[in-house]
C-alpha cells in the first residue's frame, strides 16, 4: 500500500451535499433558507450579539470599575543573559540592541526594560527606562553601570 492509495473507508465520509441545484436534489429553489425574510438573503441576518431589537446585553449591564490597561506602560523587555551576546566595554541602549539583533527597532514603544533572567560576566553600561533589582544587581556584580534614562 503507498500513501497516494489511501482512501477513507466507504461510508465514512458523507457525500457533500449541493445546494440550489434543482428540484430533484431535494434541496432546490430556496436551498434550505426558506421563503424569503432577512435569513434568505444574500449577506443577510443579523449580527451574534443583536437580540432582536431588545436592549442588548452589553448595553444593560453596567459598567463600573476602572482599567488600568489603557494608560499601562509598554516596554520592550530585554534579558541580562540576552546582554551577553554584546562586546565588553560597550554603551547599550536602543540603538546598539537594534544593530546587534536583540530587539527590533520600528517602534520602542515607552523605552526598554531590563529584566533579570539569565547569567552576565560583561563590564556593560546599560542606559534603559527601568530595570528589575535582579537585573541591577547582576549588570552591576558584573562590573557594569545601570543608567535610567
Amino acid at each position: 500500500m503507498k500513501q497516494n492509495e489511501l482512501r477513507p473507508i466507504e461510508g465514512s465520509r458523507p457525500k457533500t451535499w449541493r445546494k440550489g441545484r434543482g428540484h430533484g436534489s431535494g434541496n432546490g429553489k430556496t436551498a434550505g433558507r426558506g421563503h424569503k425574510g432577512q435569513k434568505a438573503r444574500s449577506g443577510g441576518g443579523v449580527s451574534p450579539h443583536f437580540e432582536g431589537g431588545q436592549m442588548p446585553l452589553y448595553r444593560r449591564v453596567p459598567k463600573r470599575g476602572f482599567n488600568n490597561k489603557r494608560f499601562a506602560k509598554q516596554y520592550i523587555v530585554v534579558n541580562v543573559g540576552a546582554l551577553e551576546a554584546l562586546e565588553n566595554n560597550t554603551v547599550v541602549d536602543a540603538a546598539s540592541l537594534a544593530e546587534s539583533g536583540i530587539i527590533s527597532l520600528p517602534k520602542v514603544n515607552d523605552g526598554i526594560k531590563i529584566l533579570g533572567d539569565g547569567e552576565l560576566s560583561k563590564s556593560l553600561t546599560v542606559k534603559a527606562k527601568a530595570f528589575t533589582s535582579s537585573a541591577r544587581e547582576k549588570i552591576e556584580q558584573a562590573g557594569g553601570i545601570c543608567e535610567v534614562i
